[in-house]
């Protein structure tokens, strides 16, 4: 199941990462998908959705957390044979929300808007700031609040 065309929050991914100079120590991914809710309070009903709103029918579950883990693994596999992103790029560029999009990047003591210009293989988010350079945002948070109706 691709639902390319929904254009509301279905899903929320958040990461943590803690790594050497040389290895990474741990990964934790958690994914959070709104499957079957039938509403949202008023203030989120414009910028959320679930996939049982837009398919206009409950969601199965297992079936989604299964299909889910499947193309998980089918994206690694091309990961692995490239050791990079660059496999994936397209794929990623062609549904990324925020793809010319304005974002604002917040990291501590340099925090800067720009407008998002899809990744690198390295999985950095290119920002390209208004003086036209471009920055590779490899860590930290990477807000679209309040820029474009989101909150």
């Amino acid at each position: 199941m691709f639902c390319s065309w929904i254009k509301k929050k279905v899903v929320g991914i958040l990461t943590e990462m803690n790594a050497q100079m040389d290895y990474i120590e741990y990964l934790v991914i958690g994914v959070g998908i709104n499957a079957n809710m039938r509403e949202f309070p008023p203030e989120l009903q414009d910028k959320a959705t679930s996939l049982q709103m837009e398919l206009g029918h409950p969601v199965n579950r297992a079936e989604l957390v299964a299909e889910t883990m499947k193309c998980f693994e089918r994206n690694y596999e091309i990961f692995e044979k490239t050791q990079d992103l660059s496999g994936l790029l397209e794929a990623y560029q062609a549904v990324l929300a925020n793809y010319n999009q304005p974002v604002r990047v917040l990291e501590p003591g340099n925090e800067y808007s720009g407008i998002a210009r899809g990744i690198n293989e390295r999985g950095e988010l290119l920002v390209e700031r208004e003086n036209g350079t471009v920055e590779e945002v490899y860590s930290g948070e990477v807000s679209v609040r309040g820029l474009y109706s989101y909150v």
